[in-house]
């Protein structure tokens, strides 16, 4: 059986289709398991804060404030921390660290707004993702006001997703 110039066309138009289809859907998947570490850690973040806030009943009821953890950005490659890196007494109390290799660094802030007592956190994800020093930020955020339960706000704000 001889291959004609018909039967060639079809074959290569029919693995062009199906690589146009393909190639695409693994780029977005690819991309997908590189936010994953970030977005894992932002959930963790989130439900430990406002369990933690849930425990107390006055307004300062968030953690404090802890800078940017490891403080140097990984850049474009996994790291794992030295011992103590997340001995943080913030990090404790959302029972959060990195005991692995990681491609982002964390930070979590939290306020009280002394007019109406409200309570807030912003938890953020730094990661550089291809080494280039932008980063990649997601943010999660965060309330408790007076007299209510603490809870997550809706959305995810991001900042350059894959740089």
């Amino acid at each position: 059986m001889q291959l004609t110039l018909l039967r060639f066309a079809a074959i290569v138009g029919i693995g062009g289709s199906l690589l146009a289809v393909a190639v695409p859907a693994f780029v977005r998947a690819l991309n997908a398991s590189k936010t994953t570490e970030a977005l894992d850690g932002l959930h963790t973040l989130s439900v430990g804060a406002v369990s933690k806030a849930d425990l107390h009943e006055q307004a300062e009821s968030f953690p404090p404030s802890v800078e940017l953890t490891p403080a140097e950005v990984p850049r474009g490659v996994k790291v794992l921390d030295p011992p103590g890196t997340w001995d943080h007494l913030t990090w404790r109390a959302l029972d959060f660290r990195m005991d692995h290799e990681h491609a982002f660094s964390f930070r979590f802030e939290s306020s009280v707004d002394k007019v109406t007592g409200t309570a807030r956190f912003a938890a953020r994800a730094h990661g550089d993702l291809d080494g280039d020093g932008s980063w990649s930020t997601f943010e999660v955020r965060g309330e408790r006001q007076p007299g209510s339960a603490a809870r997550v706000m809706s959305g995810l704000l991001v900042s350059r997703e894959l740089e």
